[in-house]
């Protein structure tokens, strides 16, 4: 452990690899986000009991419950990136040298800002069909069930969001590497 009480209180909170202020935000954000996970059990728990105890099923709870673990998984690549915990070939960048592995980082990000760029045209016209009539009205799109909440639109913003901050933290992941030193990089290798 470093001497350096600052830095020992981040590693232990697993937040050493967050680059940005956006990042501390985000990965910050996600212990909240985490709880949906317990309503979507509780919502689950209560369905399973009033389902077969008292033989009076929910017509809320499997949307519900299917609503918040789908924006869960879509709010985790954000988090992912946040914490740099993404998907590398960790065999390669890590038996370079501190200057390639910057330039790795970004070429990695220029590629990853053209998907995203991709990504979030495509949420865009997604979110807008999911939200608005063919003559421009706003209409949040529905399940189509008997309760038909509008968590399709909901789930087609959140994707649009989470795409727009990825983006949005790509760049600056992209900034910093263009600026960073090499020692910088030294200390993220090899983890």
């Amino acid at each position: 452990m470093p001497d350096n009480p600052d830095v020992s209180d981040l590693e232990e909170n697993g937040q050493a690899n967050l680059r940005t202020g956006l990042d501390r935000l985000i990965a910050g954000s996600a212990k909240l986000f985490a709880w949906a996970i317990f309503l979507a059990f509780a919502i689950s728990v209560y369905e399973v009991i009033a389902r077969y105890v008292f033989d009076s099923p929910t017509y809320w709870a499997h949307e519900s419950t299917t609503f918040l673990i789908a924006a869960i998984f879509l709010i985790g690549g954000p988090v992912a990136l946040a914490r740099d915990k993404h998907i590398r070939v960790r065999m390669i960048y890590d038996s370079v040298s501190p200057r390639v592995r910057r330039w790795l980082d970004i070429v990695n990000s220029l590629i990853a800002m053209i998907f995203f760029a991709g990504l979030g045209y495509a949420g865009a016209t997604m979110a807008w069909k999911a939200t608005h009539r063919p003559n421009g009205d706003i209409h949040l799109e529905g399940t189509g069930t008997a309760w038909n909440p509008p968590t399709p639109a909901l789930l087609k913003i959140i994707i649009l969001i989470c795409v727009c901050l990825m983006f949005v933290q790509t760049l600056m992941h992209l900034i910093k590497a263009i600026r960073g030193d090499d020692a910088a990089y030294s200390e993220r290798g090899g983890q």
